[in-house]
């Protein structure tokens, strides 16, 4: 019996990171191709069809996400996304697309579920009695720039009341679509109400479009970070993930052009695999870069106790062993090399102004 493509080793659609569409874990069943006999599997697995986007609406009634993390340094994030349209395979939050009952594969990239009252929702929240401002950060999941963001202006909307009532941001993206924004960056740098972190994860065109096909070229991110330097407003690099074995040996690089394009503060991650995206990140790797994969993942597993996961506090973001510990030592050298602050900018959490309170409508009586 001839056998069956499998799609895990098959090229992504045009513009898209993933492979296939891994089952949604929390399913008992789920869907498997089949050969129909007239060839249709061979022919898809040569050559996908284009994967349209869809667009969700969600009728979330909150927008602050809280957390408890002693790792994370926020407390609070806003994300006007769910999913994410640069498809980057790495990335660390396409399991949660699971808990929406779409596979984080490429449902992640394509299947995109967005806050159209974000804002509103966002000033409502401050208005609760109690509410202390501290940074909320942009981006903590998916990117708040993605290309969907040039159309649904979402972030700009969020950044408009950021502005208006004085509340600190920091926000992370790997996109030079924030350049739309600059005006509103400016006065929010202006009154110590932002910073920004742009994620660089290599400086080779070629690997970074099969690892983040839709997202801004390297040469673009560089151009972005400069072009915010030179308005004012503060931005850090931040290496991640570093990949052992397929761009890790870029981290100085990646430090230098950043230095020389004025960022001011740096950072890395080293890659973790929760979840499906052990799967997804293995097939990429098979499709893309066959004669590394097998290596690549026992690198990864040497900075993570033999697992391609560490979820453990602490360790999760910079990993365990020789080979972590190596890298955390040329983050450093190149850190003290390059001038990068040890410490980030303090953004100012005194000015914020509370939203007046909205008052509902009071119900009209009838008058006898």
């Amino acid at each position: 019996m001839e056998a069956k493509p499998d799609p895990r080793t098959s090229p992504p659609p045009r513009g898209r990171g993933a492979t296939h569409n891994p089952p949604v874990r929390f399913e008992t069943q789920h869907a498997e191709a089949f050969d129909d006999g007239w060839g249709t599997l061979e022919a898809q697995a040569a050559a996908p069809p284009p994967l349209a986007t869809t667009l969700i609406r969600d009728a979330s009634r909150s927008a602050i996400s809280w957390n408890e993390s002693p790792d994370l340094g926020f407390d609070r994030s806003v994300n006007p996304y769910r999913g994410c349209e640069h498809g980057c395979v790495y990335c660390f939050a396409r399991p949660s697309h699971a808990y929406l009952g779409f596979s984080p594969g490429l449902d992640f990239e394509s299947k995109i579920v967005f806050k159209p009252d974000i804002a509103r929702l966002l000033v409502r929240e401050w208005q609760r009695p109690g509410y202390v401002a501290r940074p909320i950060v942009l981006g903590s999941n998916t990117d708040p720039y993605q290309p969907l963001e040039r159309r649904l202006a979402l972030t700009r909307a969020i950044l408009e009341v950021m502005l208006r009532f004085s509340h600190p941001v920091a926000i992370v993206s790997k996109s030079a679509g924030m350049l739309r924004d600059l005006d509103l960056l400016q006065a929010l740098a202006a009154k110590r109400l932002v910073r920004v972190h742009l994620s660089i994860t290599t400086l080779d065109p070629k690997l970074a479009r099969a690892m983040e096909p839709r997202a801004a070229s390297p040469a673009r991110r560089l151009q972005a970070l400069a072009a915010l330097a030179a308005a004012g407003v503060p931005v850090g690099v931040l290496a991640a993930p570093m990949i052992p074995g397929l761009n890790d040996a870029e981290l100085e690089r990646i430090l230098a052009a950043a230095a020389g394009a004025g960022a001011s503060h740096a950072s890395y991650v080293v890659l973790r695999l929760p979840h499906e995206l052990r799967e997804l990140f293995a097939a990429w790797l098979v499709a893309h870069r066959p004669e590394r994969a097998r290596h690549v993942l026992s690198l990864i597993r040497e900075t993570r106790a033999g697992k391609l996961n560490e979820a453990a506090f602490h360790r999760r973001f910079r990993g365990d062993g020789a080979y972590a510990d190596l890298l955390a030592q040329r983050f450093a050298a190149a850190s003290r090399k390059y001038g990068f602050a040890p410490h980030r900018a303090e953004l100012d959490c005194s000015a914020f102004s509370p939203p007046p309170e909205t008052k509902p409508a009071q119900q009209l009586t009838l008058a006898l």
